[in-house]
């Protein structure tokens, strides 16, 4: 799971993953990166991974774009995306993407199927009248079927409500980096489930969860690199209840107190050795691999290899990309 660095570092990311045996590997996107570039760059260099966006804003975009987005990523890796996507949170979507906040999980309830309708629809089109999307589609050529009318569709979801928009309408669920396993038992699988059964689903939905993963052969650099990565998401109230799930709540309000004056030594001083424990794999070569067994083995169906990105220069993101991937590849080194 690649946040951060140039088009030239998502492909060669992508080259040696394929090469070193991993199942899939995953971008995302931020207000300078789109997921949808990086993986049409990721699928020109790769023949076998699985390709994910983990994930795509699912604001900002109309059904009819992100429909044709994916068909057209599915048919470049020859049917191999999973359509990963997410609203951000209720700022992200107001300020960052013009779009109105009102009931994300309902909106994304609504998004799915009418995705479905898309990738599927013949020549008689599609007529939808939702809550938050309308579309009257009448084609006025012949419609060129997709690679795959079932395109994998995975949301992101960290409170109950948007994870049981997961379970009840997606193929799988993105779990977020502030995860914990007691969390994803006691909190995310439950609503998963309850969205499934809601929707009359008999099947389980897979979770491709991040895991943080910071390397590096000085114990304290690779402690400080996760602590900051933990302390941004720290910040924001909506992931709040993963936190609190721990009684972190007073942890969290003392990182939002030292973002507010852009004090990031603070900022990553209010979170504990102990609390990197609950989020993510720090230390040595030696020591990382133990952890991640120890802490994550079992946790998700797909585990996302995540290096911390904020805070890291460049040189440093990429430094510890090679090194999940050398260290952490199946079945040895890459």
């Amino acid at each position: 799971m690649l946040l951060g660095g140039d088009l030239d570092l998502v492909q060669d990311v992508t080259r040696r993953a394929e090469a070193a045996g991993f199942d899939s590997v995953w971008t995302t996107e931020f207000y300078e990166r789109t997921a949808t570039v990086s993986l049409a760059a990721m699928s020109m260099v790769s023949s076998r991974v699985v390709l994910g966006s983990a994930i795509a804003y699912a604001v900002g975009r109309s059904p009819l774009v992100l429909s044709a987005e994916a068909r057209d990523l599915d048919e470049l890796s020859r049917g191999r995306l999973i359509l990963g996507l997410g609203t951000g949170t209720r700022t992200m979507q107001r300020d960052w993407h013009g779009s109105d906040p009102t009931a994300p999980a309902r909106r994304v309830e609504e998004l799915v199927p009418l995705l479905r309708r898309l990738w599927s629809m013949d020549d008689t089109g599609v007529l939808h009248d939702g809550d938050f999307y309308h579309l009257a589609l009448t084609p006025t050529a012949a419609v060129r079927p997709p690679l795959r009318a079932d395109i994998p569709v995975y949301l992101a979801g960290v409170n109950p409500r948007m994870v049981r928009a997961a379970g009840s309408v997606a193929d799988g669920l993105v779990g977020h980096p502030i995860f914990s396993r007691r969390y994803v038992e006691d909190v995310v699988r439950p609503a998963l489930d309850d969205g499934a059964a809601r929707a009359d689903r008999s099947r389980s939905v897979p979770i491709a969860g991040y895991v943080i993963c910071s390397i590096n052969e000085d114990p304290d650099v690779a402690l400080r690199w996760a602590k900051a990565q933990i302390g941004f998401y720290a910040v924001v109230r909506t992931y709040l209840p993963a936190f609190a799930v721990h009684g972190l709540e007073s942890m969290a309000a003392d990182a939002r107190e030292a973002w507010s004056r852009r004090d990031i030594d603070a900022m990553i001083a209010a979170v504990p050795d102990d609390v990197v424990e609950l989020f993510a794999v720090a230390g040595t070569p030696d020591e990382v691999p133990q952890q991640l067994h120890e802490r994550f083995d079992g946790l998700y169906e797909q585990t996302l290899l995540y290096s911390p990105s904020f805070g890291l220069d460049v040189a440093q993101l990429q430094g510890n990309v090679e090194a999940i991937m050398e260290l952490l590849a199946p079945g040895g080194a890459a």
